[in-house]
């Protein structure tokens, strides 16, 4: 939906320059709008054009309004010098200072580069259109310290920040369809964090069953299928929208309605690496929850997941680290929380996927949930490891008999209960309608100290 005309309030930027923001709707939407235009000295950042940005955030925080910017950025601009990195700084301290105030939404139109580049990662969502770069050293500052020559598509294009960098959560054709992309992302978001997401409309019925879940398993314990189908399933009709969908795409994020109420989705993709976790699915899940919390929007998680990817690499990069994030996360979210164990939730990785020791308010379980430390061929090579090949495969099916059932977990209360795949939504829905009311507040400090 393209945006309507500028109504401003307060409006910065009123003399020709970079930057211009001003009150506009989007999507029916008021949202503070700012364009950092590339047509004036390359969209270079004066002083002055970081001023006008770092007011315009500021005016997004003290309206309550959500903040949009649309930029396209040679970087600082070099003839003001020191003028121009103090106004970056100063704008980018604004936009931080918007974080969990209210959502920060930025669409790339062209080239963003440096400081500007950085600004990016200060948002809750990006889109860059086609043709749209990024990056914080250009090409021949790259090939200069390592050799290595590539064009801007290839060093920070559309295509390697929706597939390897995680900075766009969308793309699309161009800037009229990047807003419009933000617009349907902002249907699912509140204003601030002062008020709830919008309700939308309730054209699709709760207690509606869902007997495709029945089959979605594949007969094979190690067999593939797309989770999306489940979520997509469960959600309002047509409302699911994925975020970071070419991204660790072994965790699949995004928005859905449920009876018309905003709700994030987490769900482990069985179709990449088998669902298992590694360091970007980890950061993925955490940015996401993250921004589910901070914006009230409650989480529904969908497991399937036989543990964290194992491999040197992944440990010498962080593994205990990144983990930990999408723990921390989960751990400290106050909104409301529904998990639904579907096959695999096993060792670590169940316990980050929201288990009930997580905080979560609500756990079911399909009857093919497996809730272990280990598969049964893992356990049954460790208990079992000097038995003969009949003993240990006999060993395996009574392991596999008497724990990887969620009628355990439901005994002793991890599971609120098992319940047929059928009835998926409805037992979602009814969960999320009593949790409405939910209020959660956290004990006063300064900050926590999220692990990076």
């Amino acid at each position: 939906m393209p945006v309507a005309a500028a109504r401003p309030l307060r409006l910065q930027g009123l003399v020709p320059g970079t930057v211009v923001s001003g009150v506009e709707r989007l999507a029916g939407r008021p949202v503070v709008l700012v364009r950092c235009r590339s047509g004036s000295r390359g969209g270079a950042l004066s002083g002055v054009a970081g001023r006008n940005l770092a007011s315009a955030a500021t005016e997004a925080c003290d309206l309550g309004l959500p903040l949009v910017v649309v930029v396209a950025s040679g970087g600082a601009d070099v003839v003001e010098g020191i003028a121009a990195l103090h106004g970056w700084g100063v704008a980018a301290a604004a936009v931080a200072r918007c974080s969990g105030r209210v959502p920060v939404l930025m669409a790339v139109t062209g080239p963003v580069v440096s400081g500007p580049a950085l600004l990016l990662g200060l948002a809750d969502v990006v889109c860059l259109a086609e043709g749209a770069t990024a990056y914080v050293s250009g090409p021949a500052m790259v090939e200069e310290m390592t050799g290595t020559r590539l064009s801007p598509g290839e060093l920070g294009g559309t295509d390697v920040h929706a597939r390897h960098s995680g900075v766009a959560a969308l793309t699309a054709p161009g800037e009229d369809a990047a807003l419009e992309a933000l617009g349907e992302v902002l249907a699912y978001l509140p204003d601030s964090c002062d008020s709830l997401p919008p309700e939308g409309p309730v054209d699709d019925h709760a207690r509606r069953l869902c007997p495709l879940l029945r089959t979605v398993l594949p007969a094979t314990p190690n067999g593939a299928y797309d989770v999306r189908t489940v979520a997509t399933e469960v959600a309002d009709a047509g409302s699911f929208l994925e975020l970071w969908a070419g991204w660790a795409p072994n965790l699949v994020v995004g928005l859905c309605t449920l009876e018309g109420h905003p709700v994030g989705v987490v769900a482990n993709q069985p179709q990449a690496l088998a669902g298992t976790l590694d360091i970007p699915a980890s950061q993925k899940g955490a940015r996401f929850v993250d921004l589910c919390d901070s914006c009230n929007v409650p989480l529904l998680t969908l497991v399937d997941t036989p543990g964290f990817f194992p491999g040197k690499d992944l440990e010498w990069r962080g593994m205990i680290r990144h983990g930990g994030q999408l723990a921390f996360t989960y751990a400290r979210a106050s909104v409301p929380r529904v998990s639904v164990i579907l096959r695999k939730a096993y060792g670590g990785a169940y316990i980050v996927m929201d288990c009930r020791s997580m905080g979560n308010d609500l756990a079911f379980a399909w009857p093919s949930a497996e809730i272990a430390v280990m598969g049964a061929r893992g356990a049954v090579e460790i208990l079992h490891r000097r038995s003969s090949p009949e003993e240990r495969a006999a060993a395996e099916a009574a392991y596999a008999a008497d724990l990887l059932t969620p009628y355990v977990a439901a005994e002793r209360g991890y599971v609120d209960q098992v319940v047929d795949p059928a009835d998926t939504r409805t037992i979602v829905c009814d969960a999320f309608r009593t949790l409405r009311s939910k209020h959660d507040p956290l004990a006063p400090r300064k900050h926590d100290s999220m692990p990076c």
